[in-house]
């Protein structure tokens, strides 16, 4: 039986990969040895012993090429004087040499390229917790949980989003899908969530919330100028928890309807009543927001999530269908139901993996 760290590209065949290329220069250095002694004195074993610091460089530590150079060298060496060191032999002592110099060079560029990187990646965790903070596991006495997955290796942002917030209307969300991508996305993505923070606490219903976002979406359009005043807008779902009465208000616009699942395994799929244009796109259309009112009993779950999900593909372009994969399947809670979730696309994906970002949220009543 196979398991899920023997299969091509788990973690154990991560770890056997990474460990065999780590010892690859010892290798390399062996196998010239052998060879130089192995073969007839025209035959040379110097691009052996010239790669090997070369592989170490990028993949060890300063100390590990230094002794892996000196090492090729006097061995290269060695294996010239135990015959006869001419000319030839001294070039060739000379090259390795020059090449294990080189290598260390290498070695320092891509320590300090790491460490940029590794800057960089806690800027970007900071910006993360700043503009999109994971929520409390507990609001409004409903049980929460966010995650966000990024489809670019070593992002941790992008333009979805997610907000929740314990109001005197009732408990109060939104996600959303800011269209485009970089740093732009970012700043659509914090002053919708900004926003979204303020209407929540002053607006009486949730279509003057979707208004407020409306008129930040705008704003902030018309601020930055060029295509995106015209072409700016973000998906996105908001919904209202009272906190008397089992139901659900939600407000559409544009942007995939939520999952209702219920204790028994059963689900809903909650697509708006009414269709309606994204955020940012209010001027193309005259459709007032009318929120919907749908029951939300206790034990029931409400999976929020962005187009990153439906729109992952297999290898043969089949669209992920988050209702199939769920229905009929009981979790013991949120931070389980999106595990499995995450889990789910991944394995649909395969190796090619999610090309969009996924934001998910889930609301739980107890």
């Amino acid at each position: 039986m196979v398991g899920p760290g023997d299969a091509e590209g788990g973690p154990r065949g991560g770890a056997y990969v990474q460990t065999l290329v780590r010892a690859l220069p010892v290798l390399l250095i062996v196998a010239g040895v052998c060879y130089d002694l192995l073969t007839p004195p025209p035959f040379t074993a110097v691009p052996f012993f010239t790669v090997a610091p070369l592989i170490a460089a990028p993949l060890s530590t300063f100390a590990n090429t230094l002794r892996t150079g000196v090492v090729a060298v006097v061995a290269l060496a060695l294996l010239h004087i135990r015959g006869s060191f001419d000319v030839g032999a001294a070039t060739e002592v000379a090259t390795a040499a020059a090449v294990a110099v080189l290598a260390l060079v290498i070695n320092r560029l891509v320590r300090r390229s790491d460490q940029r990187l590794a800057s960089a990646r806690e800027i970007a965790e900071a910006a993360q917790r700043a503009v999109l903070p994971e929520p409390a596991e507990r609001i409004g006495g409903f049980d929460i949980a966010a995650r966000y997955e990024a489809a670019q290796a070593d992002a941790f942002i992008g333009g979805d989003l997610y907000a929740v917030q314990d109001t005197p209307h009732g408990v109060r969300l939104v996600v959303g899908d800011v269209r485009g991508k970089g740093m732009g996305a970012v700043a659509a993505v914090a002053v919708l969530i900004g926003a979204f923070r303020e209407a929540a606490e002053q607006e009486a219903t949730l279509e003057a919330v979707a208004q407020r976002l409306e008129r930040a979406l705008v704003r902030e359009a018309a601020r930055r100028g060029g295509l995106e005043a015209v072409e700016g807008f973000t998906t996105a779902v908001l919904a209202e928890i009272p906190h008397a009465g089992a139901v659900v208000r939600l407000v559409h616009r544009g942007h995939p309807g939520p999952l209702l699942l219920y204790g028994d395994g059963s689900l809903d799929t909650l697509r708006a009543e009414e269709p309606a244009l994204p955020l940012g796109m209010g001027e193309l259309g005259p459709w007032p927001d009318r929120a919907q009112e749908v029951p939300f009993p206790g034990g029931a779950t409400l999976l929020f999530y962005t187009d990153g999900v439906t729109e992952a593909r297999d290898r043969h372009g089949v669209f992920f269908d988050p209702a199939r994969c769920l229905a009929g399947r009981t979790f013991r809670g949120p931070r389980a139901l999106l595990a499995t979730l995450v889990e789910e696309v991944v394995r649909h994906t395969g190796v090619g993996g999610a090309t969009d970002d996924m934001a998910l949220l889930v609301v739980r009543r107890p």
